[in-house]
């Protein structure tokens, strides 16, 4: 780990404990050369997933994805209910039967938590991905969202 101080690349860990909900290490560590401390945090960083589109095409999953779209349709949660809610969507994309899931489920996946968790922003997040184009179409998805949902 290299020093933010003087970019010496050897330091001993002081002190080393989980945070966010056990999801990060967080250690703390002194440099060996100019003995100044500093913090580092250990996280998983990629998770090997391909992503089928609609088109057939694959690509890499990307956690940036879901970020943006929960912002744009939940800005009124916090930065950390936002992240728990993708971390939890991840978990299922984890356990999928193959790591070539189609975009289809994960939306459904993201609908599925925005329907328990905020109706507005389900319906506005539906009205883009089920491409709603009409007042009928719209009028429908409310109306199917009240009868599931009384």
């Amino acid at each position: 780990m290299m020093c933010p101080y003087c970019a010496f690349t050897e330091s001993n860990v002081l002190e080393s404990r989980d945070a966010e909900e056990n999801k990060v290490n967080r250690r703390r560590r002194e440099c060996l050369q100019c003995k100044k401390r500093f913090t580092t945090y250990e996280r998983v960083g990629n998770i090997d997933l391909k992503v089928v589109k609609k088109n057939g095409r694959v690509e890499d999953y990307r956690r940036e994805k879901l970020e943006r779209c929960f912002e744009k349709a939940c800005w009124k949660l916090t930065e950390e209910e936002r992240a728990n809610l993708i971390d939890e969507i991840e978990m299922k994309l984890l356990n999928w039967e193959s790591v070539e899931i189609p975009s289809r489920e994960i939306a459904l996946m993201v609908m599925e938590k925005l329907k328990n968790l905020d109706p507005v922003a389900y319906i506005r997040f539906a009205t883009v991905y089920l491409d709603v184009n009409s007042i009928d179409d719209f009028e429908k998805l409310i109306i199917d969202y009240k009868k599931t949902n009384k």
